[in-house]
């Protein structure tokens, strides 16, 4: 193995790790949930915890909470523009760092767990259904939760490292 793979060997093993358990859970979801494209909720979901949480297969051609419904082509550019942009500022970025690399690990993971949905289904396939009393929140993926809490620690560790001095 080579001295730069090793260098990030953390990132890549959490990476990997992220991608694989998305794309599984997604594979399990396209087998045993019938599609609901209107999430209706017509008796095809799983009841996990009634009331709360449910299993549903549905698409998604947007991002986060939906925006950008439709534009699945514009959003596969930008995670690709986004993974070539770690790798060019991984030095600024602190990817040596460990917590970074977890961070990064999180966070390239799901933006490839995405990024095949979108070129292999033409959406992303969503299914983890909350409900908090009559608020719904957005259904999402392993994938989504993967972005959001690798951007969330990385947000989290750039403000409680102090800044170096500047010369």
């Amino acid at each position: 193995m080579s001295v730069r793979i090793r260098a990030y060997r953390t990132l890549w093993f959490i990476a990997l790790a992220v991608f694989v358990l998305d794309q599984l859970t997604k594979l399990w979801v396209v087998a045993r949930v019938p599609f609901d494209p209107m999430h209706t909720h017509a008796g095809s979901d799983i009841v996990v915890i009634r009331d709360f949480f449910y299993i549903i297969h549905v698409g998604n051609t947007g991002a986060a909470w939906s925006m950008f419904s439709g534009r699945s082509v514009t959003l596969a550019f930008l995670a690709a523009g986004t993974l070539i942009a770690i790798f060019f500022w991984r030095h600024t970025l602190g990817l040596r760092q460990r917590l970074s690399q977890v961070c990064f690990g999180l966070l390239c993971g799901g933006i490839v767990g995405n990024l095949v949905d979108r070129l292999v289904h033409k959406h992303v396939i969503d299914f983890v259904d909350l409900h908090f009393g009559n608020y719904i929140y957005p259904t999402f993926n392993v994938a989504d939760s993967g972005i959001c809490v690798g951007v969330i620690l990385y947000l989290w560790q750039s403000l409680r490292v102090p800044a170096k001095p500047t010369e």
